[in-house]
């Protein structure tokens, strides 16, 4: 009973994950809006960025991720491998959500002493998306880490036993 426990908590964690970087993914990607300011047309989307492509790119490779361990998580033999990469991709997501926010809160608010002007007001359906995605992203996290830490104590309760 208990090892069908584990295996129905590591399964619905990793569904969350996957649901949650798909989402985070796919938003992101769909993400743009056209505006016209000073009558100078310009296009605000996540390819426009350096940072935005990075979190896309983290994200899109967590899906890939997810969806492969989905599949291989009732093999005991790879159960350590996964654990490792389960980390790894947590620091992934986390690094490029950090990266983004920064990059969405300059959109949002600007920054005064590099000059910079925000510009949700402009585009304010780009910057809904780009929240939306940054949510879902940080669900994705989230999720990743409490898949390590239940991992963690699966692997180390029969270690030190209470």
């Amino acid at each position: 009973m208990a090892k069908t426990k584990r295996i129905i908590i590591t399964i619905l964690l990793r569904l969350l994950a996957f649901g949650a970087t798909l989402s985070a993914t796919v938003v992101m990607v769909t993400s743009h809006e056209s505006a016209k300011v000073m009558n100078m047309k310009f296009s605000a989307k996540y390819s426009n960025s350096p940072t935005f492509k990075f979190y896309v790119t983290a994200e899109a490779i967590a899906t890939g991720y997810g969806l492969i361990v989905l599949f291989l998580s009732s093999r005991r033999s790879v159960d350590r491998l996964i654990v490792i990469l389960d980390v790894v991709i947590a620091l992934i997501l986390t690094s490029s959500i950090s990266a983004a926010l920064a990059v969405a809160q300059i959109g949002k608010k600007g920054d005064s002493h590099a000059g910079w002007l925000p510009i949700c007001n402009q585009v304010p359906k780009f910057c809904d998306h780009v929240t939306g995605a940054l949510i879902a992203g940080f669900v994705a996290a989230i999720a990743y880490l409490v898949l390590n830490l239940y991992s963690l104590h699966v692997f180390l309760t029969p270690l030190f036993p209470v």
